[in-house]
């Protein structure tokens, strides 16, 4: 019971942070919770009839098989070993004390200084290539450099198929713009191709950075979805530039974001920065001449409602065929469109009924301007994608951006991070408070159990001596602190507790029940929950070997989350089996020595005030 109330102390406070990572959080939270109920209903009900059924009367050692017979022979040296090493650090509990504080801490601190991300790339079985042409570059003239990229795409080993789509910016979510064009690289089945070198998504993702680069007419840049769809348009970063003057002045919004953009290009620890927003590219303008409109009888709004309806589109009706609703739009056909100058030859009715060609009111004008306004908190913003480096995390990436704007932008300007780099940057130390909000209600739950607030921390002391594996483990193969190995982290404090608690209780049961000496509670304690110890804690260990050695789609999350909870439970125990036994008796020796502490006597009663 008191090792299930821990595993529901820990995650419940998780399942209530706000956002996409409480979302996450409340995933495992919520389950392993669930689980760990519905366990101690049934280890406290149904098992023991079990056992009373199922169990058989031991066997004489003398009669097992030979498996059996050499496997205790081991132990039994293993044990013996363990036991007498035990003795030796409960002797010297102090010093082993410090010594294991000083290891918590170290743990603490490489877990610490691992760089810092939201959720890792995955590998989802496709990619995306950005085109983008010259500002008023033609739609053929863009399909001819698409077909170009579609063809190294197909050259590249590991690409099934390849899907172009010209007209869109993929930026720009899916807009419009007859200077871009996204590419649509279907990668082949993991089974096949994880099997060939160089054929990983990091491999081809770099492989066709760098073939991309002969392109002579525009620019290519490969972009990585992000992990959880939905959540932004690419992988990575996305940082939107902000004018917070009121002046829309669009040229200053392009020379600050190529600004930014250039110096996070000198950074080594940036790759594939790219923005979509162009101030430069070439508008027609028309100019209304709203005197002779009036004189003509032409009322202005109709001019813009007709240019709006013949250039673009205008819904009019809805009609029933074949058991569908059906709309019905109008707008001009393509060759009466065709060259600015139709513009003027398009006509529009006056209030006496008559028709009236906009040349005669109007007149054209070729302009500079964005060809498309993207607004981020009704501000004209320009987004900026990119990503990590080699070697480096987002938190680092995004940290250096926040650096570089800071730096660069003017007064009347700001930024804001949306997408993946938003919701990283939202979470920022709740996770600590959750994590602290975890230990403190393991520690009232097992003070509650014990009937008093010291032994509890012999148990939670063990937790962060955990934290040297994930250090470790994950410094070595370069993987970040993102949010996955944060549940793992999570879910090491119920774990390690749990290897502690089986040490403790018997410790206790040995000192206040038997009355045995403390020392000789702690050694017969640690050698009695030995077993029990190592057979669960390595049946978790290589529960969790499928996600260490995970491939294929999600790969990374898993390893995250396996990575860290294997090289954290092989930590906890071998450590917590170490040094429980001299907390238990440091602590067991203070709360005796507190309890016998004689009490301080009364003041002596004043006398009584002589009366007047």
């Amino acid at each position: 019971i008191g090792i299930t109330l821990v595993l529901m102390s820990v995650f419940l406070p998780a399942a209530f942070l706000p956002g996409l990572t409480g979302q996450m959080f409340a995933q495992f939270a919520l389950v392993i919770a669930a689980t760990a109920l519905i366990s101690a209903i049934n280890a406290s009900t149904l098992k023991p009839t079990q056992c009373a059924m199922w169990l058989r009367a031991a066997t004489p050692p003398e009669k097992r098989n030979v498996f059996f017979r050499g496997f205790n022979k081991v132990y039994s040296k293993l044990e013996n070993a363990y036991a007498a090493l035990v003795g030796a650090m409960v002797r010297r509990a102090g010093l082993m004390v410090c010594l294991a504080l000083v290891l918590a801490g170290i743990g603490a601190w490489g877990v610490a200084r691992l760089p810092t991300a939201f959720i890792p790339n995955e590998d989802q079985g496709y990619l995306m290539i950005g085109v983008q042409l010259p500002d008023g570059a033609s739609l053929e003239r863009t399909g001819a450099t698409l077909d170009q990229v579609s063809k190294i795409a197909m050259a590249m080993p590991g690409v099934e198929n390849v899907v172009a789509l010209g007209g869109m910016s993929v930026l720009d979510s899916n807009s419009a713009l007859a200077n871009a064009a996204v590419s649509y690289v279907i990668l082949k089945d993991w089974d096949t191709r994880l099997k060939a070198e160089g054929q990983d998504l990091r491999s081809i993702v770099l492989g066709l950075m760098k073939e991309l680069q002969v392109l002579q007419d525009g620019r290519a840049f490969v972009i990585v979805p992000p992990a959880i769809q939905g959540i932004g348009n690419a992988g990575g970063f996305q940082m939107q530039v902000e004018q917070k003057d009121g002046s829309f002045d669009y040229a200053k919004l392009q020379a600050v974001t190529d600004a930014v953009v250039e110096q996070a290009g000198t950074q080594s620890a940036l790759t594939n920065l790219v923005t979509s927003f162009r101030a430069g590219a070439p508008h027609v303008r028309v100019d209304v001449d709203r005197v002779k409109a009036e004189s003509l009888k032409v009322p202005v709004g109709e001019v813009f409602s007709t240019l709006s309806a013949y250039l673009g589109s205008a819904y009019v009706n809805r009609f029933n065929k074949f058991g569908l609703s059906l709309q019905v739009f109008i707008q001009a056909d393509s060759q009466y469109r065709t060259r600015p100058e139709d513009i003027l030859r398009l006509q529009v009715k006056n209030l006496d009924g008559q028709m009236v060609p906009i040349g005669a009111i109007a007149e054209l004008r070729p302009v500079l301007g964005s060809p498309l306004i993207s607004l981020y908190n009704l501000y004209p913003s320009a987004a900026i994608v990119g990503s990590p480096a080699t070697g480096f995390s987002s938190g680092e990436g995004i940290a250096l951006m926040d650096q570089i704007a800071k730096q660069i932008l003017p007064p009347g300007t700001g930024y804001e991070w949306t997408g993946m780099a938003y919701q990283e940057n939202i979470v920022g130390n709740q996770l600590m408070y959750v994590f602290a909000l975890a230990i403190l209600l393991v520690y009232l739950c097992l003070a509650g159990q014990y009937e008093s607030w010291v032994a509890p921390l012999a148990v939670i002391l063990a937790v962060p001596l955990a934290l040297s594996g994930p250090a470790i483990a994950l410094t070595a193969v370069g993987l970040a602190n993102n949010i996955y190995t944060q549940i793992g982290l999570m879910l090491l404090i119920a774990l390690g507790a749990k290897n502690a608690i089986l040490i403790v209780e018997v410790a206790r049961e040995r000192r206040l029940i038997d009355g045995k000496d403390i020392v000789e509670s702690a050694i017969e304690a640690a050698r009695t929950r030995f077993r029990p110890i190592l057979m669960t804690s390595f049946a978790f260990i290589l529960g969790v070997v499928p996600l260490v050695t995970a491939t294929g789609a999600g790969a990374n999350s898993r390893i995250s989350l396996g990575l860290c909870v294997f090289s954290g439970m092989i930590a906890s125990t071998c450590l917590a089996v170490l040094f429980v036994p001299s907390f238990f008796t440091v602590l067991q020796r203070f709360e005796e020595r507190k309890k016998k502490a004689p009490e301080p006597k009364a003041p002596p009663a004043e006398a009584a005030a002589a009366s007047p």
